[in-house]
């Protein structure tokens, strides 16, 4: 496969997430359902916003940072935090009966997989 559709493969994801991280930041009572939450208020509202706005937004960049490097260095925190945030989905199922969020845990593998052996293909160097 051309070296450039991988690149836009692998930036797709990256791309979204940063979307999420302004719509987060932007119109918080439209995103917050596409989450299964509701739109809190006070002190949950400024860490619903914070928190999200900043996770979509590093994970985004990050990614975008090792395509434009080249880079694989940068892949590393957005792959960590894609598998934990789906180590955690399933901690929350088993330890405190949360709802097993099968639908948000698949797409997270499958981003953080495409993520790692996207960038082993695309950068130049594995560090």
């Amino acid at each position: 496969m051309p070296l450039n559709i991988i690149r836009i493969i692998i930036a797709f994801p990256a791309v979204l997430f940063i979307t999420f991280s302004l719509r987060w930041l932007l119109n918080p009572a439209g995103i917050a359902p596409d989450f299964g939450m509701p739109l809190l208020n006070g002190v949950g509202l400024s860490t619903q916003v914070g928190d999200f706005f900043s996770v979509f937004m590093m994970l985004g960049l990050a990614v975008l940072a090792g395509i434009i490097s080249r880079q694989r260095i940068w892949f590393y925190p957005p792959v960590i935090f894609l598998a934990l945030a789906a180590t955690g989905r399933i901690l929350a199922w088993g330890l405190h009966s949360a709802t097993l969020a099968v639908a948000l845990i698949i797409p997270e593998i499958i981003i953080a997989a495409l993520w790692y052996f996207g960038s082993g293909y695309i950068c130049k160097e594995s560090a």
